[in-house]
């Protein structure tokens, strides 16, 4: 391959605002020597160790995460609150904090990934006791996609119904209870359908049990159009709220305060 057409490949598969890795752009047929002129000539600008931007770019989370799912061989999604804030469900970033960015995959992200210098930090989400692969799939009902860009790929997001059992997962470590109501009574209008699909195949009895808990605490419509007969919602209670009260109905321990309330609207 010639210069020429190296360079013209070069641009192809790295558009201004995406990344990607040394060897990412080898395996797509680029020559290691022009890699290494391509840095020295500045066409290239290295973000961390092995991983490069053209030079005039200005890297962003989306592109990072974009280029992140681009390259990786194992399905990765923004998830939990991060996705409820894409779909315009979770206000709760402040005012010119770093952007917390969740991700969700079965494998571990990259160690290069918090070494880029964006406004945000990435958090790893493992999903094997949280999901089947069946739902980790780039095809599945259960994304959404987030364009950042007119002509780049798109960030694949978890749906609004899935993405509240993600963020469940939290509760209450690092997602408070009373952060966790307030996101349930904003989901007026989640789809029946999916969220039978999802707690029917979701893996965390915890996260599930809690999703039932403020759906009917909330006493959203699509509530009543739920199957929870069909769900494994294991056996015993569970304590998440230490010292908290048991709600008999999901067999799980609540904060005091909060236990028996019906916040309907």
């Amino acid at each position: 391959m010639s210069n020429t057409e190296s360079r013209q490949k070069l641009r192809k598969c790295l558009p201004l605002n995406m990344v990607a890795t040394k060897q990412w752009l080898l395996d797509q047929g680029l020559g290691l020597h022009f890699l290494d002129n391509a840095v020295r000539s500045k066409t290239l600008q290295p973000l961390a160790t092995g991983v490069y931007a053209m030079y005039e770019a200005t890297a962003s989370w989306q592109g990072v995460v974009a280029s992140l799912q681009r390259m990786s061989k194992e399905p990765i999604h923004v998830g939990g609150l991060t996705a409820l804030n894409l779909a315009g469900l979770s206000h709760f970033l402040e005012a010119n904090a770093k952007t917390q960015v969740t991700l969700y995959s079965d494998a571990p992200l990259p160690n290069w990934l918090n070494r880029i210098s964006v406004r945000a930090q990435f958090e790893w989400h493992g999903t094997r006791k949280l999901w089947p692969s069946s739902v980790m799939t780039t095809d599945s009902k259960f994304l959404r996609e987030y364009h950042w860009h007119e002509e780049r790929p798109a960030v694949v997001f978890s749906c609004p119904e899935k993405a509240m059992l993600e963020v469940l997962m939290d509760v209450p470590s690092t997602v408070s209870f009373e952060h966790a109501d307030a996101l349930m009574q904003g989901l007026h209008n989640l789809s029946p359908r999916k969220v039978n699909a999802l707690l029917t195949v979701c893996r965390s009895v915890k996260a599930k049990r809690l999703f039932l808990w403020l759906a009917e605490r909330h006493e959203h419509a699509w509530f009543k159009h739920l199957r929870p007969d069909e769900y494994d919602l294991g056996s015993g209670k569970r304590v998440i709220a230490e010292n908290g009260k048991l709600d008999a109905q999901w067999a799980i321990t609540v904060p005091g305060e909060m236990h028996g309330e019906r916040n309907g609207g």
